[in-house]
């Protein structure tokens, strides 16, 4: 079985708070990782009609601060689909409510996995590739499956070779005592 990427997105707008502030005045990022998380849930859970869990989250960059008052819209979609796992593109955006100025200030990619009642893993249901930035999102994800596999080996304690990093390491903050 395939489905579109349409099918499962959602999108959710929720205003924030001063509840939602951290010490300085702004959001806090935990907050918004909650709720990248939920939306995350619901898009997958969506598209596989299972219950969903979180594996990973790929990189999470904090663009620009979002503030009280600010309403914040966050877009899910199924980027991509593996034999139980999908990657679900989250993308927020703030907006003024006096001005209407939008910002984009996070995306970010969770993979999720599809359990069955007993918490085991069950298959989903494929991705319809209907246009040229599916069949981006697609490659990209597994792309960057490809580079965590590498990044992982690559930095294994058996297969670590200190000396190929000690001239960069001087380049950094950092003081080596060996």
């Amino acid at each position: 079985m395939f489905k579109s990427a349409k099918e499962s997105q959602v999108t959710i707008t929720e205003l924030m708070l001063p509840a939602h502030s951290n010490f300085s005045g702004k959001i806090h990022g935990g907050y918004i990782l909650n709720l990248m998380d939920q939306i995350a849930f619901a898009c997958s859970s969506k598209h596989s009609r299972h219950y969903c869990v979180t594996a990973s989250v790929n990189r999470v960059d904090f663009l620009n601060p979002i503030e009280v008052g600010e309403l914040v819209t966050l877009k899910a979609s199924v980027n991509y689909t593996g034999r139980t796992s999908m990657v679900i593109g989250v993308r927020i955006e703030a907006e003024n409510i006096q001005t209407g100025d939008k910002k984009h200030c996070n995306s970010s990619y969770f993979t999720m996995v599809a359990k069955d009642e007993n918490g085991n893993n069950v298959p989903v249901p494929g991705l319809i590739l209907d246009n040229e930035q599916s069949v981006r999102r697609f490659s990209r994800s597994i792309a960057r499956q490809e580079q965590a596999k590498h990044r992982t080996t690559k930095f294994k304690s058996t297969e670590f070779k200190m000396q190929d990093y000690l001239e960069l390491l001087k380049t950094h903050n950092a003081k080596i005592k060996l």
